[in-house]
C-alpha cells in the first residue's frame, strides 16, 4: 500500500500580486459582515490548473514525466488578474474569487493538456469548463441569508480594475497539508514552458 499526499498543479503568483491580494481581501472583509467569509491565506492563493487530491507517491514519478511533456509542448503565456466575482453567482455567494483573462487562450490549453495527462493516473476531466479564477475566501456555511445577500451586493459594486499582469513561466505539482491553522503548501516539481 502506497503513501498518499493531498496534491494539485498551480501556477504561483509573484509576491507583489499576492500584496496586492491581501489587502483587497482586508478591504473587502471591512465592508463585509464580520465572520461571514473565511479568508484563504493570500500568500497561498495560486492559479489552479487541476485538483488532484489523494496522490499515492508512487505514481510521482511518472506524473512528473507526463507533466514535463506538457510543459515542453505548451508555450508561456501571460494574464490579467482583475474584476470580482462569486460562485455560483451573487444572489447565492458560496465563493468569493478574482478573475484571471488570458485572450489568447493558452492558459485554457496548459490546462485542458494537464487534464489529459493525469486522466489514466486516475483523475477524471473536471465536467465544468475551465473558469480561470483566484479564490480569495468561502463564504461560511453559517452566514444567514441577509449576510450572503450583502456579501453579494458588496462583490458586485466593488470595482477594482485590474491588479496586475502575470507571465507565467512554469507551472508547480504541489503538495498541500492541511492544518488547524490552513493549509501547507509544498512545490513539489516545477515545470518550465515553452518559450
Amino acid at each position: 500500500m502506497s503513501e498518499t499526499i493531498r496534491a494539485f498543479i498551480a501556477i504561483p503568483l509573484p509576491p507583489p500580486l499576492l500584496d496586492q491580494l491581501d489587502r483587497l481581501q482586508n478591504r473587502l472583509e471591512r465592508a463585509l459582515p464580520p465572520r461571514s467569509v473565511r479568508w484563504v491565506n493570500p500568500h497561498g492563493i495560486h492559479l489552479t490548473l487541476k485538483f488532484l487530491g489523494d496522490t499515492p507517491t508512487g505514481n510521482l514519478p511518472e506524473m512528473e514525466a507526463a507533466l514535463a511533456a506538457v510543459a515542453r509542448n505548451t508555450p508561456s503565456c501571460s494574464f490579467t488578474v482583475g474584476e470580482l466575482g462569486c460562485f455560483p453567482n451573487p444572489r447565492r455567494p458560496r465563493v468569493v474569487w478574482i478573475g484571471v483573462q488570458e485572450p489568447a487562450g493558452r492558459l485554457a490549453i496548459l490546462q485542458d493538456a494537464v487534464e489529459e495527462v493525469m486522466a489514466p493516473f486516475g483523475y477524471p476531466r473536471e465536467q465544468r469548463g475551465f473558469s480561470p479564477h483566484l479564490t480569495l475566501g468561502r463564504v461560511q456555511q453559517r452566514a444567514s441569508r441577509e449576510d450572503a445577500a450583502r456579501i453579494g451586493e458588496v462583490v458586485t459594486t466593488t470595482s477594482i480594475g485590474a491588479l496586475g499582469q502575470v507571465d507565467a513561466r512554469h507551472f508547480d505539482l504541489i503538495r498541500s497539508v492541511l492544518k488547524p491553522t490552513g493549509a501547507e503548501y509544498t512545490t513539489l516539481s516545477q515545470f518550465g514552458l515553452a518559450e
